[in-house]
């Protein structure tokens, strides 16, 4: 069972039965759901995701008017719910922070640094996307209010053009350098822990890179690429490429620098043509060529706010 159909069956199970018991009119006010951190929220969970925080549960998320009036109560009704719920136990929780009663605004403050999530463009552009993508996962099972949601739908609505083409920009110069570039380089000097350095960036670029052109945040780093391959745009071509370059350190200590190189050349060359099509075909670049540094003109041209464009393509991108 994946954590999102149990935490919807604790929730259905005793969801309106807890309400009732502190006060019944809340229920049209509160929002339930599953969201926020953890693999079951993504519903990337599997058999090993179990061995802790799988658990049977559910998020009550409250006005702050609410939550100062009965979120005491609620949440001392929540803990006493059932421990045991199909098989799972509540003892497997460790991060108790998870699940139970809480305002709205302090769940959107954690992941986003405000109540009601970026208000500017430079917010925008430093939240970071694993918390975004933590804010807007998993699944709402009510909410008749609405509030919760509506924050919800503007983070869903994904970044403003500006911030878009900026981490665009940002992700490009990255796999330009340390894919197309250093990679290569590091394999001819025959450096094995640099080039495990270098390949790991370009991957997390690239794997941002996707998300971003599919209008989609990036999660954690461990779920990145099982995130990838869910998306409708590139996830096809670039998935099964990506995971023969992970495979690049072990042929640097089997294979010639030379064979190496050229191997790391095509797939690098492959997954950046990929992508340079892609930003031709949505309008961030015309540039011809697939060498993505040569494309930075183009997408940061886009950006009208003077703030962003003044600053440095790789500002949310820290070496």
């Amino acid at each position: 069972m994946k954590g999102l159909e149990l935490a919807r069956n604790y929730y259905e199970t005793y969801g309106k039965k807890l309400i009732d018991a502190v006060e019944p009119a809340l229920f049209h006010r509160a929002a339930f759901g599953l969201c926020g951190e953890g693999s079951q929220c993504f519903g990337y969970d599997d058999i090993f995701s179990q061995d802790h925080d799988f658990a049977p549960g559910f998020c009550i998320w409250l006005s702050d008017a609410d939550f100062a009036a009965y979120g005491q109560a609620l949440q001392q009704a929540y803990d006493n719910l059932p421990d045991t719920f199909l098989g799972f136990s509540t003892q497997n929780i460790l991060a108790t922070d998870r699940l139970g009663v809480m305002p709205i605004s302090r769940f959107y403050q954690r992941f986003t640094g405000s109540p009601t999530g970026p208000a500017t463009l430079l917010d925008w552009l430093m939240t970071p996307e694993a918390q975004l993508a933590s804010a807007t996962n998993g699944a709402i099972f009510h909410d008749e209010d609405g509030a919760f949601t509506a924050v919800r739908n503007r983070l869903l609505a994904f970044y403003p053009e500006d911030v878009l083409r900026k981490k665009i920009a940002a992700r490009a110069a990255i796999m330009a350098q340390a894919g197309q570039y250093n990679l290569l380089r590091l394999i001819k000097r025959g450096d094995a822990v640099a080039v495990t350095l270098a390949l790991a960036r370009f991957t997390e670029a690239t794997i941002s890179m996707v998300h971003l052109l599919n209008r989609r945040y990036t999660p954690f780093y461990k779920w990145g690429f099982y995130s990838l391959k869910t998306l409708p745009r590139l996830a096809d071509t670039a998935a099964p490429l990506l995971a023969e370059a992970a495979k690049l350190p072990a042929h640097l200590s089997k294979s010639s620098a030379p064979q190496c190189h050229d191997l790391a050349f095509d797939l690098t060359e492959k997954l950046c043509a990929l992508v340079a099509s892609e930003l031709r075909a949505q309008g961030f670049s015309q540039t011809p060529d697939n060498f993505l540094q040569n494309h930075l003109g183009d997408i940061m041209a886009g950006i009208k706010d003077p703030q962003l464009s003044a600053m440095h393509p790789m500002v949310d991108c820290p070496n």
